[in-house]
């Protein structure tokens, strides 16, 4: 029975065929690109790629760059470089774009020539003249760019499939999508057991591109718990990832995307309330903890972090006790009862002139 409950308490950390572990993963600094009003302010040195594109580079990435016709995933911010006017963001959208090199559409021209010379992972600016962008005469419905308009545009390249036909996913059957997806989180998993969990997450943020909203939605039936099974395994896997990454915020948004499936799932509910509980919401991840118990009372690290927040809430009172008698001053000590000598010395006045009273008494006698 101990060995049950162990393994099961070490389960909480660990999903898919590869089991991830995260208390024993090394910390890893990575901040997620900031959301500013203009493009970021880039020091590095410009590389010409085309008389119309410039790259500077943000942060490195690793690997090969991609080839023709692969399938890149991405994300990126546009601006146009006359107003730093703001018209595409898909970092909000939380939707990475989908990119066959050599098929993208007309007014990506010049960002796929910018992906192109990129590594899985990197992040860089690009300067696209209006000629590889919206052309002369711009766009008026969505997104909204005005006629030659040079764009700037900030881009990270996840990952990409390397494929000669160049198969977007809407070509692929549902066996090819989730086998794709599948394959994604496999290589993440054992990314994260080499502790490169940036790199884990890139694969896992491509699988689950695989996954999309608009896929799943078509799905019933054995379908879509095939596809759930490779899916919540990478949410899971982005949580504990991010845990370890301090990103704690986006680590709950993975475990709610996975309770909206399965309200009762152990693994989201442990993971999301180890992250409120780092962000001082101890009342919403007492909640999320309680209510892992129910499925796994037996569980060890559960009972651990309930423990953790009791004693918390202790040191917290303890602590809001010293500040309230800082503010109230000391409890003032019980003041002496004032002897009452006066009482003492008349009392033994009258008992001594009573004993001479007597004594006369007798003598007279």
């Amino acid at each position: 029975m101990e060995d049950v409950q162990e393994q099961q308490s070490q389960s909480l950390g660990q999903d898919g065929e590869n089991e991830i572990v995260i208390e024993n993963a090394a910390s890893v600094h990575g901040e997620p690109p900031q959301d500013a009003n203009g493009p970021p302010k880039v020091d590095s040195k410009e590389e010409i790629l085309h008389d119309k594109v410039k790259k500077q580079v943000i942060k490195e990435g690793h690997g090969p760059i991609p080839s023709k016709y692969s399938t890149c995933f991405l994300h990126y911010r546009a601006w146009t470089e006359s107003t730093q006017h703001k018209f595409e963001d898909t970092w909000d959208e939380q939707r990475p774009l989908e990119m066959i090199l050599g098929k993208e559409k007309k007014e990506m021209t010049g960002l796929a020539v910018g992906v192109s010379s990129m590594k899985a992972g990197e992040r860089a600016l690009l300067h696209v003249g209006w000629e590889l962008g919206y052309g002369k005469e711009g766009n008026f419905s969505f997104p909204n760019v005005p006629p030659s308009a040079d764009i700037l545009y900030e881009v990270e390249l996840i990952g990409f499939d390397e494929t000669k036909e160049g198969k977007a996913r809407g070509d692929m059957t549902v066996e090819e999508r989730i086998g794709a997806a599948d394959r994604r989180k496999m290589d993440g998993n054992a990314l994260f057991k080499e502790e490169k969990l940036e790199e884990a997450m890139q694969q896992y943020e491509m699988a689950i591109a695989y996954m999309g909203d608009d896929f799943m939605f078509q799905l019933f039936g054995k379908y879509r718990d095939m596809a759930l099974a490779v899916k919540n395994p990478c949410h899971l896997n982005m949580a504990a990832s991010l845990i370890k990454l301090k990103r704690y915020e986006e680590a709950i948004g993975q475990c709610t995307v996975v309770l909206a499936e399965d309200e009762n799932n152990v693994k989201a509910l442990f993971r999301r309330a180890k992250a409120r509980a780092e962000l001082g919401q101890t009342d919403a991840a007492r909640e999320d903890f309680l209510k892992a118990r129910k499925f796994a009372p037996q569980d060890k690290a559960i009972a651990r972090e309930l423990r953790l927040l009791a004693e918390h809430d202790k040191a917290v009172y303890q602590k809001q006790k010293e500040i309230y008698k800082g503010i109230f001053g000391p409890t003032p000590d019980p003041k002496p009862k004032r002897t009452k000598w006066l009482i003492i010395i008349w009392q033994w006045l009258l008992s001594l002139f009573y004993s001479i009273f007597r004594r006369e008494n007798r003598k007279a006698e």
